[in-house]
């Protein structure tokens, strides 16, 4: 496989849309499996929408060991012509000021993948040269190969930019994309509006796919890639078990990073996919697992089905292990509050949430157990990330937080609260997880969830 790294000068350069189009327009010819810099969950689902391959999420905060994170890049690269990483934010963007910290341009030096800068071309000429020379000397570590200009008004404006780069610069130029109002994709809290609610995305990547294939060089893009190392062995040896876990996937509930997903098959997971919008009963079980999502979305249809609740609700009353992140907090509470709409959900824990205006917490943290719970015994760090528009208020104070988190930039602490809950074996909190950041801690997951792994 040959690999090459979609970055950003900025976030809103239009690395997303780029990466769409180009993965668009080569997945004809090619094969290809793409990644997504970061924690994000709804970039990938556009992705895979385009190869039918899972996309998986390189992160080097949420897993901190070398190897296991070249491991997950090499794991799914038999077959493939192609691995298309897209980044996030800008290139050098991180935790704190520190520009090796869970960067892009960290993830393209530790995995030695060449990058290509895309650049936004509203308002700019010559200029747009002198950032590039300062992304190129601000580290001479990283691989920056070529830049796409994107939003270029027209031709004229384009060989304005491109003259200039060849005048300053020594720096391939892959070509551009026009600027177009018409393939712009809607945000809303949480980033981009996922695919599957998008009628006309479909259309919307082609038209991307059409503006590459005619204004970006394919071919230099591709002898700009580099090949992939030989495959690394899995430094995660779990001894196989058995437990039939039921996955919440529907529209209300699907942020599940692909390498969790596969973590648990491989250890001999069975995942029984339900809905908590549409399914009257539950699947049969051993335990539940409650990804994040857009509950408040589909609140109205979450309330309205009561007989899916009441089984939830009476799995956990029967001291079967629930397993809950974000959205799946807010679906086991007690009610999901919008505005001046109240609606009831699930009641295993005596608590509402309140939908906000604004972020409440957004990035990286590290959570420490109070407690024994589901995540790992009093004491044990985990790491991960929170990124939500509401808050989970008790209801009950008896319900006391069994985490606490700590938000730490540039080696200061500069934010800690309390969170997570855990009732008979319920666990759920607004901490998104991967599993693939300790073995040990794995492994007792699995054992809270009722698998029996030595």
């Amino acid at each position: 496989m040959k690999k090459v790294l979609i970055a950003g000068v900025t976030s809103g350069s239009g690395k997303t849309t780029a990466v769409l189009g180009i993965l668009k327009a080569l997945n004809e010819k090619y094969t290809i499996q793409s990644y997504k810099v970061g924690p994000d969950y709804v970039d990938t689902k556009f992705h895979t929408r385009i190869t039918n391959r899972p996309t998986r999420n390189l992160d080097n905060y949420l897993v901190p060991d070398p190897q296991v994170l070249n491991y997950l890049f090499t794991a799914n690269t038999e077959n493939i012509d192609l691995g298309i990483i897209e980044g996030v934010m800008g290139l050098y963007d991180g935790l704190g000021t520190d520009k090796d910290a869970y960067s892009t341009a960290s993830i393209a030096k530790q995995l030695n993948i060449p990058v290509i800068l895309v650049i936004n071309a509203r308002a700019t000429s010559t200029s747009a040269a002198a950032i590039l020379k300062g992304f190129i000397d601000f580290d001479k570590k990283v691989p920056i190969k070529g830049v796409i200009i994107n939003n270029v008004m027209s031709e004229n404006h384009y060989k304005l930019i491109a003259g200039a780069i060849h005048r300053y610069l020594d720096l391939p130029i892959l070509g551009y994309l026009p600027h177009d109002s018409t393939i712009s994709l809607p945000s809303r809290q949480l980033g981009l509006v996922p695919d599957d609610e998008l009628p006309n995305v479909d259309k919307k990547i082609a038209k991307v796919a059409e503006d590459v294939k005619a204004h970006v060089d394919l071919q230099k893009l591709l002898s700009l890639a580099t090949s992939v190392s030989e495959k690394v062995v899995d430094p995660f040896n779990i001894p196989k078990t058995r437990l039939r876990l039921g996955i919440a996937k529907d529209k209300a509930f699907n942020f599940y990073y692909a390498d969790n997903i596969h973590l648990l098959e491989k250890t001999g997971i069975e995942l029984i996919p339900f809905s908590p919008i549409s399914d009257n009963h539950l699947p049969d079980v051993d335990a539940l697992y409650f990804g994040g999502g857009y509950p408040e979305e589909f609140a109205s249809r979450l309330a309205a089905n009561e007989s899916l609740k009441k089984e939830v609700y009476e799995f956990s009353q029967a001291n079967k292990p629930i397993y809950a992140e974000c959205g799946g907090l807010m679906y086991l509470g007690k009610v999901l509050k919008q505005g001046e709409n109240e609606f009831p959900m699930v009641g295993i824990f005596d608590g509402m949430s309140e939908m906000t205006p604004r972020l409440k917490k957004f990035g990286y943290c590290e959570a420490y157990t109070q407690v024994d719970c589901m995540l790992g015994n009093r004491g044990q760090k985990i790491v991960g990330h929170e990124f939500h528009h509401s808050m989970f208020k008790q209801l009950d104070q008896q319900l006391k937080p069994v985490l606490l988190m700590k938000k730490v930039r540039d080696n200061q602490i500069v934010d800690t609260w309390s969170g997570g809950y855990q009732i008979r074996k319920t666990f759920a909190s607004y901490l998104h997880v991967h599993f693939y950041q300790n073995p040990k801690l794995f492994i007792q997951f699995l054992n809270n969830l009722g698998a029996d792994v030595q």
